[in-house]
C-alpha cells in the first residue's frame, strides 16, 4: 500500500456517521472579517465577533493538517483555516470572539522553522490590536488547536519560557487563560514514528529542519513537553490519532505541576473534535468555557 493510500485511510472517519473534511468544507458559514497580522500572503486571520456589547472571551483557533501546505490529494482547504470555519462560527454564536488564524507551513515560502512558529506567535499577539476596536476580553483568551496544530496551541501557552537567545523569543507574549489540544501531539519526539505513516512524509523533521539529534535546541524550544511547566491550564482531547501518546504527555505535565485534564477516546474519529454537529463538540465547548471563566 502506498503512502497516499495510508494517509487517506487514516483521514477517513472511523464511523459512518462521522463527517469528513470534505463534509465540513461544504457547511454554510457566515462571513468573517479577514484581517492581516503581517505582510505575507498567509499572515492573516478571520475575526468573528458575537452580538452584544462585550467584552467577550476570545478563542484563538489554530488549524491542523500535518504542518504542511498540501497533503496528498486532499483539497488544500482541508489543511487550511477553511476547515475550522464551522467551529469558529459556532463558538461565535455561543458568545466567543474567534480569531481563526492562517500561517506559513512546510511547503510555503518561509514555512517550517522558524517561520511557522513566528507566524502563529504573531497572530496570537495580534489579538491585542484587535481588542482595541472590538472589545475583546484580553483576560479571557483560550487557544485551541486541532491535530498537528494542537502542538502549536500548546506551544503558544509555553512560549513565555523562551530565552532571549531563541529565534522564537518575543517580549511580553500574549497571556493565555487556557489551552485546548484537539487530538494533537504534545511531544514532537514521540510523534516522529507517526509522521510518515500518517502524513506520508517526515513532516516533523521538515518542520524543525532536522532530527532531534541534529537540532536538539529547536526541539527544546518547539516541543511542548520539553517546555513544562508553563502554568497555563490545559484540556486535552485525544481520539484515535493520538490516544496512545497522550497519557505520557499528561503524566509529564502532572509531574511538572501543571493543571491538566484529559478526555481520551481511542475509538473517536479524528474530526469529531472540529465538527459542530458531533456529539463530542459540546464537550469541547464546555472545556473552552470552563477555561475562559477560571
Amino acid at each position: 500500500m502506498n503512502r497516499l493510500a495510508i494517509v487517506l485511510i487514516l483521514l477517513t472517519p472511523l464511523h459512518s456517521q462521522d463527517r469528513s473534511p470534505a463534509d465540513l468544507l461544504k457547511l454554510p458559514i457566515p462571513d468573517a472579517t479577514r484581517i492581516p497580522y503581517g505582510k505575507g500572503a498567509l499572515q492573516f486571520g478571520e475575526l468573528r465577533v458575537p452580538a452584544g456589547k462585550g467584552p467577550h472571551p476570545v478563542v484563538i483557533i489554530v488549524h491542523g493538517g500535518c504542518w504542511v501546505s498540501k497533503l496528498g490529494n486532499l483539497d488544500e482547504r482541508a489543511v487550511a483555516l477553511d476547515l475550522l470555519r464551522p467551529i469558529a462560527a459556532d463558538l461565535t454564536a455561543q458568545g466567543f470572539d474567534t480569531w481563526n488564524i492562517e500561517y506559513r507551513r512546510v511547503g510555503n515560502d518561509g514555512g517550517g522553522w522558524p517561520g511557522s512558529f513566528q507566524d502563529v506567535a504573531a497572530a496570537a499577539d495580534h489579538v491585542r490590536k484587535l481588542a482595541r476596536k472590538n472589545r475583546l476580553d484580553l483576560k479571557r483568551v483560550v487557544a485551541i488547536g486541532h491535530s498537528a496544530r494542537g502542538h502549536f496551541a500548546l506551544w503558544l501557552a509555553a512560549r513565555s519560557k523562551l530565552l532571549k537567545s531563541s529565534e522564537l523569543y518575543v517580549k511580553n507574549p500574549l497571556k493565555l487563560k487556557g489551552v485546548v489540544d484537539l487530538d494533537g501531539p504534545g511531544d514532537l519526539k514521540a510523534a516522529l514514528p507517526l509522521q510518515r505513516p500518517v502524513c506520508g512524509a517526515p513532516v516533523i523533521t521538515q518542520l524543525m529542519g532536522g532530527t532531534p539529534d541534529e537540532r536538539p535546541q529547536r526541539y527544546r524550544e518547539g516541543s511542548p513537553i520539553e517546555m513544562l511547566p508553563h502554568g497555563v491550564p490545559q484540556e486535552i482531547f485525544a481520539g484515535r490519532m493520538f490516544a496512545a501518546q497522550t497519557p505520557a504527555y499528561v503524566d509529564a505535565a502532572k509531574r511538572a505541576g501543571e493543571t491538566i485534564n484529559a478526555a481520551i477516546a481511542p475509538q473517536a474519529g479524528h474530526f469529531v473534535y472540529v465538527d459542530p454537529g458531533s456529539a463530542t463538540w459540546p464537550q469541547v465547548v464546555k472545556a473552552i468555557r470552563a477555561l475562559s471563566d477560571r
